[in-house]
């Protein structure tokens, strides 16, 4: 597996899921807490929305956090955030999309930027890397939900585009502008909500790492993962299954 999907992997191999739960938490809230302020708190009528509170449930969020994020935003007190895209270039001439949302555009910029420099990367203008990747909506599932024939057919009904099935899961990509319509068939469909559902950045032919270049990469990743402002990395590259078992080795 690779980029996005390779880093969520990579937070599970390392703990950090656990360890950093209550900063996860805290992303998600901010995340739900825009999408109910900008679309209303109605998730039938606020994709957006809906699919912040899926991706949160996924991950355990309790209900009573996710129902004050919305009703942070519905009492008018919500801090007033940017959207922001950085692009720059990691260890290995890998490509990386960074999604923050931020209060102070010049704080974040900055954090961003000493945390790219200070792994060996460098931050670049918009668009600098944006031709390696595709914009488009992923839908996970665990592997046990059903089979990758038929979570194939299923998804090719509902309208998606393509799915790649592994020991990991089944990751169901679609049109951008279809996710919220493609999720809402699938879940009919299947009788249960994904695992995630969102936008992604999906890399289009991403380069082999070696080891040092691999070691290097996860700690700007992480270092990136720290940051409250960042909500989401998107990466092109493939870090080879010998390379990931001699760094979980060490």
């Amino acid at each position: 597996m690779a980029g996005h999907s390779k880093f969520k992997n990579i937070m599970y191999r390392k703990g950090a899921q656990d360890k950093k739960r209550s900063s996860l938490f805290s992303k998600f809230s901010k995340e739900i807490t825009v999408a109910a302020k900008m679309g209303g708190s109605d998730v039938e009528s606020n994709p957006r929305l809906r699919l912040a509170i899926a991706t949160a449930k996924s991950q355990s969020m309790p209900k009573d956090n996710i129902a004050r994020a919305i009703a942070k935003a519905e009492g008018g007190d919500a801090e007033n955030y940017d959207e922001m895209v950085y692009e720059g270039y990691g260890p290995g001439g890998v490509g990386l999309i960074v999604e923050a949302l931020t209060d102070n555009r010049n704080r974040t910029a900055s954090d961003v930027r000493t945390i790219f420099n200070k792994a060996g990367g460098n931050l670049g203008e918009s668009g600098s890397v944006g031709f390696m990747f595709e914009r488009v909506g992923e839908i996970t599932y665990p592997a046990d939900i059903t089979g990758a024939d038929a979570m194939f057919e299923t998804a090719l009904e509902a309208g998606a585009m393509d799915v790649e099935s592994d020991d990991d899961g089944h990751a169901i990509y679609t049109e951008a502008t279809d996710l919220h319509a493609v999720m809402s068939a699938m879940t009919a469909s299947l009788g249960a909500d994904p695992e995630s559902a969102k936008l992604i950045y999906k890399p289009k032919e991403p380069p082999s790492l070696d080891q040092d270049a691999a070691e290097k990469l996860l700690r700007l990743l992480d270092a990136l993962d720290d940051n409250d402002d960042v909500q989401t990395v998107h990466g092109n590259y493939d870090i080879p299954d010998d390379v990931m078992a001699a760094l979980d080795s060490e």
